[in-house]
C-alpha cells in the first residue's frame, strides 16, 4: 500500500515555560494524519529556525540539540522501515505506537480459531448443526497438524499467513492427509472463514485467500431408481432395527428432507396446506430456507406407524429417529439384505426425492427446487444434469436397438 510521510520541528508557543523558553515538537504527518511528539527539549524563541525546522548558530547548544533532531528523524524512518518488512499497514496509529514503544498485540490463528468453534458450539441448534461444528474442529485439527509438519510449531501469528501458507495447507491436505480435490477445498473454506474474520476485524491488512484458486469439482449424485424404491418398500425384515431404519429413509426419500430436518420434526410440523390436504412445513437447518412439502401416503403411513412410539411422545418427536451415524451403520446393512449395489447413507434419500419421486415424475423444478428448500434453483439444476444422464443413457440403448432391427437402406 503506497504512503506519504512528512517530518517537521516547530516551537509551540503556546507552551512557553515561566523562564520563557519554548518546547520543541516534532510533527510527523502520515497519509495526511498528524502525529505530535514532545522532544523534551526547549530553547529560546530568538534561536529558533521556522523554515529550516533547527536552531539557529554553530554553539555547542545548537549542535547537541540539531543532532539530537537528526536522530529523532532517523527513527522515524527507522519504524517506516519496520514497518514494512513486517507487513504492517502504515498508519498514523502503528507508526505512534512503534516510535512510542508500544507493542501491537500478536495475534495468533490457533486461539483465534479455537474461540470461533468455542462460540459454533454454543449456537448448535440455533444457528449451526452438530455435522457444522465437527467439520471447523476437524479443520482446526488439521491447522495444527500442518503447523506442526510444516513448520515445527504450535502455532503462528497471523500476519505469517500469506497465499503461500495457504497453497502450502492445501497441498499437505491433498498429499500427507490424502484429502479429496474437495474435502481439501472446503477444508481451506472453512480456514479461510476464520481468516476472513481477521480480515474484518481489521487485524490484517489484506485477505490472503483472495488469490487462492481451488474450485470444487461436481460429485456424481447417487440416487435409488423407482424399483430399488419398490425392493425397499415390499422388503420383510427379520430385524426390526432395520426396519425401522427402512421406513425413516423411505421417510426422508418421500419428503426430501435432510437427516437433521427430519430429526427435529415434531407434530406441530404437520400442516394443512392450501390444499385442504397434510403438509409438512419447516426450516432447513443448513440453509435456514423454509420447506413445505406436501404428505403422500408413503410419508403418511410411516408417520401412522410410529405415532404411538414412546420414545416419540417422551421427547416430542414426529419419528423416534436414531443417530445419524447409526442410521448409516444401518443402511449398510439394508443395501446388502435388499442387495441394492450402492453405498447407502442417509443423504441418498434427498436425492432420490430429487431425481426418481418428484423430477422423473413431471414435477417442475421450481416446485422442487422449493419443497428441497434450495436457495437457488442453479442447485437443484444439479439434480436434473443426473437426470439429463439416465436419459441419454436409456436413449443409447434405444439406439442400439434400432440399429440391429431396424437398419435403412441407401436410396439407390
Amino acid at each position: 500500500m503506497k504512503h506519504k510521510i512528512s517530518i517537521l520541528f516547530y516551537v509551540k508557543s503556546s507552551k512557553t515555560t515561566k523562564t520563557g523558553l519554548l518546547p520543541i515538537y516534532q510533527r510527523i504527518t502520515v497519509n495526511g494524519t498528524r502525529i505530535e511528539l514532545s522532544t523534551s527539549r526547549f530553547i529560546e524563541k530568538s534561536k529558533w529556525n521556522t523554515s529550516a525546522g533547527k536552531m539557529k548558530g554553530t554553539s555547542e547548544e545548537t549542535r547537541t540539540i540539531n543532532s539530537y533532531l537528526d536522530i529523532l528523524k532517523g527513527k522515524v524512518y527507522e519504524a517506516e522501515k519496520w514497518l514494512i518488512i513486517n507487513d504492517i499497514e502504515i498508519n498514523a496509529q502503528t507508526f505512534k505506537n512503534k516510535l512510542l514503544g508500544i507493542e501491537e498485540k500478536q495475534r495468533k490463528i490457533i486461539p483465534i480459531f479455537t474461540d470461533h468453534n468455542k462460540r459454533m458450539k454454543e449456537l448448535i441448534g440455533k444457528e449451526f448443526s452438530i455435522n457444522t461444528y465437527k467439520k471447523y474442529e476437524t479443520t482446526l485439527t488439521h491447522t495444527k497438524d500442518f503447523l506442526k509438519h510444516q513448520y515445527n510449531l504450535t502455532d503462528i501469528s497471523i500476519k505469517q499467513i500469506d497465499i503461500a501458507f495457504i497453497n502450502d495447507f492445501d497441498f499437505y491436505l491433498r498429499n500427507t492427509k490424502n484429502c479429496n480435490n474437495n474435502s481439501t477445498i472446503k477444508y481451506i473454506r472453512n480456514f479461510g472463514k476464520i481468516i476472513k474474520q481477521c480480515y474484518v476485524n481489521g487485524w490484517l491488512v489484506k485477505d490472503p485467500l483472495l488469490n487462492y484458486n481451488g474450485k470444487t469439482r461436481e460429485v456424481e449424485r447417487v440416487y435409488l431408481t423407482s424399483q430399488e424404491i419398490e425392493t425397499l418398500l415390499n422388503k420383510e425384515f427379520k430385524i426390526k432395527r432395520l426396519e425401522t431404519v427402512r421406513d425413516f429413509f423411505l421417510f426422508s426419500c418421500f419428503t426430501g428432507l435432510a437427516y437433521i430436518d427430519v430429526y427435529n420434526l415434531t407434530q406441530s410440523n404437520i400442516i394443512i396446506g392450501i390444499d385442504g390436504e397434510k403438509w409438512i412445513s419447516t426450516h432447513r437447518q443448513k440453509t435456514e430456507s423454509a420447506s413445505k412439502i406436501p404428505i403422500l401416503p408413503v410419508t403418511q403411513m410411516i408417520i401412522d406407524k410410529y405415532e404411538d412410539h414412546p420414545q416419540s411422545n417422551n421427547e416430542n418427536k414426529l419419528l423416534p429417529i436414531m443417530s445419524n451415524q447409526k442410521m448409516n451403520a444401518y443402511l449398510k446393512e439394508i443395501a446388502d439384505v435388499c442387495e441394492i449395489e450402492k453405498e447407502l447413507t442417509f443423504h441418498i434419500a434427498r436425492h432420490t426425492f430429487a431425481t426418481t419421486v418428484t423430477l422423473t415424475n413431471g414435477v417442475p423444478i421450481e416446485s422442487v427446487s422449493k419443497m428441497l428448500g434450495h436457495k437457488s434453483l442453479r442447485t437443484t439444476q444439479h439434480y436434473a444434469k443426473v437426470l439429463d444422464k439416465k436419459v441419454s443413457e436409456d436413449m443409447q440403448i434405444l439406439r442400439d436397438k434400432f440399429s440391429t432391427t431396424m437398419p435403412l437402406h441407401k436410396a439407390k
